[in-house]
């Protein structure tokens, strides 16, 4: 049984993979290895997309009474509460052998952090319950910092070269299956949407419970443990020692615009009289759908070309970003179809930057410095992030369309900024 188990595992990772053979060096128990991200990123993404701070913790926050200035600090607490504590998080990681515990271990701390949130909606409104959100949201963002830190060196030594991509992307390609089916329940209207949106929490939080089984189950190689540094900011120096780091910091700084700017979109259109949450289920369907139709492509695109991915993406993210800012100007951007419609192509373009942001990281990083390239990358885009709420005083004083056009702007100079980039998916490893 466990024979023909094996057999299947085998078979299906050549089918998805494309791949007939072994590679040479290829990690012990690939396969089985390479299956088990691609559940767990699944699980993970869909909770990912049944929580998504930029669109249903807003709904939900917005809906209970909570005030704006507490809602507008959703997506800076997920995103830079991520990033910023991973520099100082890697300083402890790469100290143990087995890194996979700190994927699994912050998986299931995301999963009871979610379970806060699900409560809090039930038993409170207003203040209280926008206070309660933030305080569960950053302690999910921390624990989230340790499975980003741990997670590219896992891949790296579990997943060979020119698959690591197809694994992410496979993962989300699945997820995105089920934030589809979250979006059409919410479109038909055949439960109450408060009801659906907290069925939905409860759902996220048992798949991060999920998710961190599944990983713990990883064939992790032992690594080799490295004394913690008594100054971890010391890592920072990296960025002098390699400047392909730095380049890739600045592509990937430019290019957050694409997860930036959906709230602005949705803020856009209620400018024009246009209620951006009325549409809660036709806009995650729509970026849902980006997902399951590009995810898987970019990801094989990526171990083709990470770099070239990572130039599509911005190429495409501006253009979209251009027509949007266009359609502002004309008034036209709250029209039924026109918003779900840029909010697609713009995901389109955000999974090939995140998919293509963590190949290159991954394929680029030596083997023995992977996890302080990761933490040196994450923690300068988190700052990058932090600063992200000068977008909002620039609306407040310039308007909208002004802000979606600099985000158009800014997705060009990242494609410029990529071509620059070395290519090293063609390199050894």
């Amino acid at each position: 049984m466990a024979e023909n188990r094996s057999n299947l595992t085998e078979t299906a990772f050549k089918a998805v993979t494309g791949d007939g053979a072994a590679k040479q060096g290829a990690p012990e128990g690939e396969a089985g290895n390479f299956f088990r991200h691609v559940l767990s990123l699944a699980m993970t993404k869909s909770g990912d997309g049944l929580i998504d701070p930029k669109l249903v913790l807003s709904w939900l926050l917005t809906n209970a009474g909570v005030p704006s200035v507490l809602i507008g600090l959703l997506v800076p607490i997920r995103e830079a509460g991520a990033l910023l504590p991973q520099i100082v998080i890697s300083n402890r990681i790469m100290a143990w052998q087995r890194r996979k515990w700190a994927w699994a271990g912050g998986s299931v701390v995301q999963g009871l952090a979610v379970a806060a949130i699900l409560g809090a909606a039930l038993l409170m409104s207003g203040w209280p319950l926008g206070l309660a959100v933030c305080a569960a949201l950053a302690v999910f963002a921390v624990a989230r910092s340790f499975c980003s830190v741990s997670y590219k060196d896992v891949l790296g030594r579990t997943v060979a070269k020119s698959r690591r991509g197809t694994a992410a992307g496979l993962g989300a390609s699945v997820a995105s299956a089920g934030v589809i089916a979250f979006g059409a329940v919410l479109l038909s209207g055949v439960a109450e949407r408060a009801l659906v949106v907290h069925l939905a929490l409860a759902l996220a939080a048992l798949l991060w419970l999920g998710a961190g089984a599944v990983f713990a189950g990883m064939n992790e190689p032992r690594a080799e443990p490295e004394a913690p540094r008594p100054n971890p900011f010391r890592q920072f120096g990296v960025l002098r020692e390699d400047r392909q780091l730095l380049r890739f910091v600045l592509v990937r700084g430019c290019l957050v615009a694409t997860a930036l700017a959906p709230p602005y979109l949705i803020l856009m259109a209620s400018d024009q009289g246009e209620s951006g949450f009325r549409h809660l289920g036709l806009l995650l369907f729509s970026s849902a759908l980006a997902s399951l139709i590009s995810s898987y492509a970019w990801g094989r695109f990526a171990d083709i070309s990470s770099r070239r991915v990572l130039i599509a993406a911005g190429v495409i993210a501006g253009v979209v970003l251009s027509a949007a800012a266009l359609a502002g100007w004309a008034g036209v951007v709250g029209t039924l179809w026109v918003l779900p419609a840029l909010m697609f192509a713009l995901m389109v373009a955000y999974h090939g930057v995140r998919n293509a942001r963590s190949t290159y990281l991954v394929d680029m990083a030596p083997e023995d410095r992977r996890a302080t390239y990761t933490a040196v990358a994450n923690t300068a885009i988190g700052l990058i992030l932090f600063g992200g709420g000068v977008f909002g005083l620039i609306a407040s004083a310039l308007g909208t369309v002004v802000v979606v056009a600099g985000f158009a702007v800014l997705s060009f100079a990242g494609a410029a900024l990529a071509w620059g980039l070395g290519e090293v998916e063609t390199c050894a490893g």
